[in-house]
Formats: C-alpha cells, sequence, structure tokens
C-alpha cells in the first residue's frame, strides 16, 4: 500500500532525516528557522528514483497492469532525470526488495507498505516519516530504505534516522499484530552496498523514549546546548554558528554572545581561513606520509587506497568499436564520452559488454581515513608496488 504523492512530499521540523542533528545539536533546530531550504539536484533525481520504484512495486505487489506499468515508465523517461544508469540502479534496489520479500513469504503471508507516511508522535513531537518498504512478517517488521547518493556510505547500524523509521512501522502494526523484532536496511545501489541493523522491538521502543524523546522535546522547544560534529553537515548555520567556530578555535569570551557570528566576525574569519585551510592540508599530507612510508601509528587512523577513476585504453579503440555498434548519424558528440556519461546513456551491462577490455581502473593514491572505513589498510613493505605523490 502506499500514501505518499511525492511531487507534495513535506517535511516535518523535526523529520526523521534531520534526527542525527537535533539529537546531538537540540537547539540547532529553532536557530535555524526561517532560513531558506534549497533543493539540489541531486535531491530531485533521488525523489526521481524514488518515484520509479515505486511504479515496479505497483506493477509487482499492487494492481498496476503491466500495459498501465509499460505506458507510465515511457512517461517517466521523458524526465530530465531519466538514464538507463538510473533505471539500473532502481531495479538492483527493487531486486533487493523482492528478495526480502520472498524470504519474508517462505515464513508468512506478509503484510506490505510502500512509500507509506509514518507517524513518529510518540517520541517526536508533530513529526513524521516516509517508509520506503514496510514490510510484516512472523512478528518481524523489516524496513527498507533507498539511498540515491554516491558521495557517502551510510551504514544501517545505530542510525537514528532509520531506528525512527522502524519505531514508526511498529506505531504502524503494533495494535494488529505481535511484534517483537524491528530489522533496518539501507540500500545504496550506485555504492553497491547494503547494511542492515536487527534489534529487539522493546530496546528500540526503550531508546525512543528514553533517548530520543528527551532530545526531541529540547529541539521542540529550542532549549539545550549547541554543539559541533559530524552532525553539521547539513545543519541551515552551519557556516556561522558559533559553537561550530569555537570548535575549530574560533574563540569568543563573551558569553552571552549570540548563536550565530555577526557579519564583522565573518569577515576577520574571512582572512584567517586561506592560511587555516593551508595547514589543515599540511597535517593532513604530513600524517598520510608519515603513516604510509614510515609506519608511524596515528590512533584511530589508517592509510588506504584511495578511491581511482575509470579511463579508457585508447579513446580510439573506443570510438571505432562504438561507431560500429551505432548508427553514425546519430552520433553528436565531437569526442567520446567519459565512461560514466556513456553508462548513463547506454546503460552499465551495454558499455561493459562493448567495452570491458577497453577499460580500466588504475590504482588510487594512499590516503588516510579513520579506522571505521571499510576499506582494508594498506600494509606497507619493502615490496609495496604504490608510489607517493607528493604535492608541494
Amino acid at each position: 500500500m502506499s500514501n505518499l504523492d511525492h511531487s507534495a512530499r513535506a517535511h516535518a521540523k523535526l523529520s526523521a532525516s534531520g534526527a542525527k542533528q537535533w539529537l546531538n545539536c537540540p537547539p540547532s533546530i529553532k536557530a535555524s528557522a526561517g532560513v531558506v531550504d534549497t533543493t539540489t539536484e541531486f535531491a530531485q533525481e533521488g525523489t526521481f528514483a524514488h518515484e520509479l520504484s515505486e511504479l515496479y512495486f505497483s506493477n509487482l505487489y499492487e494492481d498496476l497492469s503491466d500495459s498501465d506499468f509499460e505506458k507510465q515508465f515511457e512517461e517517466r523517461k521523458q524526465s530530465e532525470y531519466y538514464s538507463e544508469e538510473l533505471r539500473e540502479h532502481v531495479e538492483q534496489y527493487v531486486n533487493v526488495v523482492e528478495e526480502t520479500i520472498n524470504e519474508a513469504k517462505a515464513q508468512d503471508e506478509p503484510i506490505l507498505f510502500f512509500e507509506h507516511r509514518l507517524d513518529l508522535t510518540r517520541y517526536v513531537p508533530e513529526s513524521f516519516g516516509t517508509g520506503d518498504v514496510v514490510i510484516y512478517y512472523n512478528g518481524t517488521v523489516e524496513v527498507i530504505d533507498l539511498k540515491f547518493g554516491k558521495g557517502v556510505e551510510v551504514s544501517a547500524l545505530n542510525n537514528p534516522q532509520l531506528r525512527l523509521y522502524g519505531l514508526g512501522a511498529y506505531e504502524l502494526l503494533k495494535d494488529f499484530e505481535d511484534i517483537h523484532t524491528i530489522k533496518m536496511k539501507i540500500v545504496q545501489p550506485r555504492l553497491n552496498d547494503i547494511s542492515s541493523e536487527t534489534v529487539d522491538a522493546d530496546d528500540l521502543i526503550e531508546w525512543g523514549l528514553n533517548t530520543v524523546k528527551p532530545q526531541a522535546l529540547k529541539a521542540y522547544n529550542g532549549q539545550g546546548e549547541f554543539k559541533a560534529g559530524s552532525h553539521c553537515r547539513f545543519c541551515k548555520i552551519r557556516h556561522s554558528c558559533r559553537a561550530r567556530a569555537e570548535a575549530n578555535n574560533v574563540k569568543q569570551d563573551d558569553m552571552n554572545a549570540p548563536a550565530t557570528l555577526s557579519d564583522d566576525e565573518l569577515a576577520e574569519l574571512l582572512h584567517k581561513l586561506p592560511e587555516i585551510k593551508r595547514w589543515a592540508k599540511d597535517v593532513e599530507e604530513y600524517c598520510r606520509e608519515q603513516a604510509f612510508e614510515n609506519n608511524r601509528n596515528f590512533n584511530g587512523w589508517k592509510v588506504v587506497e584511495g578511491r581511482a577513476s575509470r579511463k579508457y585504453v585508447d579513446d580510439g579503440q573506443v570510438y571505432e568499436r562504438l561507431k560500429a555498434h551505432y548508427d553514425p548519424q546519430e552520433v553528436t558528440e565531437t569526442k567520446v564520452l567519459s565512461i560514466s556519461k556513456l553508462e548513463k546513456q547506454l546503460g552499465k551491462k551495454k558499455v561493459t559488454e562493448l567495452l570491458s577490455d577497453l577499460v580500466e581502473k588504475p590504482q588510487g593514491k594512499p590516503t588516510l581515513v579513520t579506522e571505521d572505513d571499510k576499506r582494508e589498510a594498506i600494509q606497507n613493505s619493502a615490496e609495496n608496488d604504490f608510489t607517493v605523490f607528493i604535492e608541494h
């Protein structure tokens, strides 16, 4: 069942998606009031991916006929956000959901919800969220969340947004079903990543009532202390927040100073930023070099192979091979598209089929990351084939 109009999708004042921020820094929500929200192209692309996935689910599990599916799919293909690459990623996500539902069917006749509004008001004032996929079977509620971004890997472990969705799904079904387990899963098809967390229902409710609710009440009333951290990433006042400035050694002696920096303070800080950036880069490069070349250990950090971009072995051969499969009359580019753009037009499977032997991925530059990064640490030795590039 689905009950959401994507085009009119709204956000609560204390949204589940912003839970990491208001749980850690309750007063930041009220301090951000009046600051205009901006919608990025990436967010709109993500919304389109959700809409397309819902179309698949309507055909698979609801009453949308194959002919109506094809008709609506063709309409969606006219969107500026549609590409063969996006379709493949959406289908990858749909396949994960199908597998999960089939596993549920092996135990029980599941109850299904797609893009369903979830009431969170037992834990967070005037709050709601959207469950991309909610499945109930045999005493278990499972929530699956699609993350369509590719910049940051998002884990389901201890994820407050997903946990709130789990609580919302529990509230949706608790009056009709005896629920003892809540499972939560994040699917990031563009990163080929799936993560999950399973929590006893009573433990999750205790977290909601004893951890979330007190912080949510503070956030709703604009109370509590400002606190800087990774949760500042999407805060509307991250650029002028005094607590964040002080956390980065920009001190203010006035205990009654406002929550945000004044224009004069920002102007003064602008003069200092170039040197702060240079210093930060110097520190990072020095630690990376020492950890990689001299095996020095910086607590909580490790060196891994950095991410590298794929490249063509020979542009000329790529052009000739593509030309052999496509009408030259349709070719409008003066040079071969990048691999990612070509995949967006033709689809990843087609590009792999045509050009797999003409694409290579070089080794990435050694990079310093925190220990919780999933990539394996580089074990440096005399036989190590990496070349360290030091920027001067």
